[in-house]
C-alpha cells in the first residue's frame, strides 16, 4: 500500500507538469501569445540542444560558484550551531542576528560586494554562503536541541561528557533535520550564484542570461532557466542519495 502511495505522489506532479507544457504549446502554436514574448516548449528544447555546447564553460564557472559556497556554508552552519547549541550567551547574541540577516535581501548586498572584493568570483561566493547558511544552520539547530531529554539524561547519568553525548546522542539525531536544511541550501545554491553573476562579472550562466535578454533571445533566457533548473535537482537529489547512505536506519521507515 505504501508503495502504491509513493508512485502515486511521484506521479501526479509529474503529470501535471506535462499538462502545464501541453497547456503552454497549445497556446503558443494558437497564436494567442508571440513567440518573440514566449517561445513555446518545443522552441525551448531545441535551443537548449543547440547552445549547450556553447555555454558548457558558464555552466562550469557556476556549478564551481555553488558547490564551493555550500560547502562553506555547511562547514559555518556547522561550527556555529555546535557552539550556539552548547553556549547560551553565543546563541543569544548570534541567532537574532542570523534571523535579521535573512530580512535583508540579497540583490541589495550583492553590489556592494563587488565593489569591496571585485568582479571575480569571491563575491558570488560570498552570496552563495548567504543564500545557503540560514537554511542549514537553523535546521540543525532544531534538530540538537529537539534530542529527547530522558537520553541525554541517561547518557549523563552514565558519565558521558559533552563530546560523547554530541556524538552519540545529539549529532545523530540531529541527521534528519540537518539534512532538510542541506536540501533546501542545495537548490538555493545555483540560483545564489545566478545572482551574483548578474551584478557584475564576465562569465557564468547569470552573465549569459543579462546578454540574451538584452538581445531579446528568450528563447535562449528559457534554455538558460532550464539549465539552472537542472542543475539545481541535481543537487538535491545528490544530497537525498547522500541522506539515504549515511542514515540506514531511515529506510526501514520508508518501507
Amino acid at each position: 500500500m505504501k508503495k502504491f502511495i509513493n508512485i502515486e505522489n511521484k506521479t501526479i506532479p509529474i503529470a501535471f507538469l506535462f499538462l502545464l507544457i501541453a497547456i503552454w504549446q497549445i497556446i503558443v502554436d494558437a497564436g494567442l501569445v508571440a513567440k518573440y514574448i514566449l517561445p513555446s516548449p518545443k522552441d525551448v528544447f531545441f535551443t537548449f540542444i543547440d547552445i549547450l555546447p556553447m555555454i558548457k564553460g558558464h555552466v562550469l564557472v557556476t556549478l564551481y560558484e555553488a558547490l564551493l559556497g555550500f560547502f562553506i556554508s555547511i562547514v559555518f552552519a556547522l561550527i556555529l550551531s555546535v557552539l550556539m547549541d552548547n553556549i547560551s550567551i553565543v546563541k543569544k547574541a548570534l541567532y537574532p542576528l542570523i534571523v535579521i540577516s535573512q530580512t535583508v535581501p540579497i540583490i541589495a548586498l550583492a553590489p556592494l560586494f563587488v565593489i569591496w572584493f571585485g568582479f571575480g568570483r569571491l563575491p558570488k561566493i560570498i552570496v552563495v554562503v548567504l543564500v545557503c547558511f540560514f537554511p542549514i544552520v537553523v535546521s540543525l539547530l532544531d534538530g540538537l536541541e529537539s534530542v529527547d531529554r530522558d537520553m541525554l539524561n541517561l547518557i549523563r547519568s552514565m558519565g558521558g561528557n559533552k563530546f560523547q553525548i554530541f556524538r552519540f546522542i545529539k549529532f545523530p539525531a540531529s541527521m534528519v533535520s540537518f539534512f532538510s536544511g542541506l536540501r533546501i541550501a542545495a537548490t538555493y545554491s545555483i540560483m545564489g550564484a545566478v545572482i551574483g553573476e548578474w551584478l557584475g562579472g564576465s562569465e557564468g550562466l547569470g552573465v549569459y542570461m543579462l546578454r540574451v535578454k538584452h538581445s531579446y533571445a528568450l528563447d535562449k533566457m528559457f534554455a538558460a532557466i532550464l539549465v539552472i533548473v537542472i542543475l539545481s535537482m541535481t543537487l538535491f537529489r545528490i544530497v537525498a542519495l547522500v541522506e539515504y547512505l549515511v542514515m540506514p536506519w531511515t529506510r526501514e521507515m520508508d518501507k
